[in-house]
């Protein structure tokens, strides 16, 4: 009995000390328990990718050009209108429009991808969010011009087209400090006087789309093949309330692009 009790007693010391040992701590509790305490080590940071639904990392996006490729023109002093890029880089390019919804992870979402969107905000739908749109310039986003009330202004007159432009260009540059180049009309229609206005207001081109991925999560096409193309402006339009949120939307987008080898490139690069 003396020689166990001396035995238990050395054994206990050398637990407690260490310095008799060469295996892992953990290990001197015997197999079983190891394996169980091993259970409830953290594990490493979980990769940005897969966070956000994705099973890769996102390809980097190649060098922008250093001459943005040549578009089509509206006529001699007016803006192009551009649905999509000339381009043969594997890209496609993320918009969305209005401002309705102000997830606080989807900031976080642009900011851990890197995800360098553009944002066409409407002041009247914006309303007093503001602030949410400077944490996504902060993370990465451009900010562009979506009209002060989203009407549709193809056969407005010129005073009433140009005040909605240039409305919105100062309430941008007021909050924000500059004035956008890009614009994009409010149910992506417009007629020669909204060229005359965007231009006089300092737009340098006017953005469509060429595929939208609706609040339902549906990817829709323009023409064309049904599938993603390099060059390809994709317009994500605010969150119906019982739609799906713009966060799993661009989830979904993204994988769908993953999927035909492209990558997200910055639309400001390229125009």
């Amino acid at each position: 009995m003396r020689l166990r009790a001396l035995t238990a007693a050395a054994l206990a010391v050398a637990l407690l000390g260490g310095c008799a040992w060469s295996v892992d701590p953990v290990e001197r509790l015997g197999p079983q328990v190891a394996q169980r305490a091993r259970i409830h080590e953290p594990s490493s940071a979980e990769p940005a990718y897969s966070r956000w639904g994705l099973t890769a990392p996102l390809s980097p996006a190649p060098h922008p050009p250093d001459r943005p490729p040549g578009t089509r023109t509206a006529g001699s002093g007016l803006p192009p209108v551009v649905d999509r890029v000339r381009t043969r880089d594997k890209v496609v390019f993320l918009t969305y429009d209005d401002g309705a919804e102000k997830d606080p992870r989807f900031v976080d979402m642009v900011r851990e991808l890197r995800l360098p969107v553009s944002l066409f905000l409407t002041d009247s739908v914006v309303g007093p969010g503001y602030a949410h749109f400077a944490r996504l310039r902060s993370a990465g986003a451009t900010v562009q011009n979506h009209t002060l009330d989203h009407p549709a202004l193809r056969g407005l007159p010129y005073a009433g087209q140009r005040a909605e432009i240039c409305g919105q260009q100062d309430k941008l540059r007021s909050r924000f400090g500059i004035r956008p180049r890009l614009f994009r009309p409010p149910y992506g229609t417009y007629d020669t006087t909204t060229l005359r206005a965007a231009a006089d207001c300092g737009v340098s081109a006017v953005v469509l789309w060429s595929a939208s991925m609706e609040p339902t999560g549906t990817l829709t096409y323009a023409d064309g093949e049904h599938h993603l193309r390099p060059g390809d402006i994709v317009s994500l339009p605010s969150n119906d309330p019982t739609g799906t949120t713009l966060r799993k939307r661009t989830e979904r987008l993204l994988r769908k692009a993953q999927g035909r080898g492209l990558t997200v490139g910055r639309l400001e690069d390229y125009l």
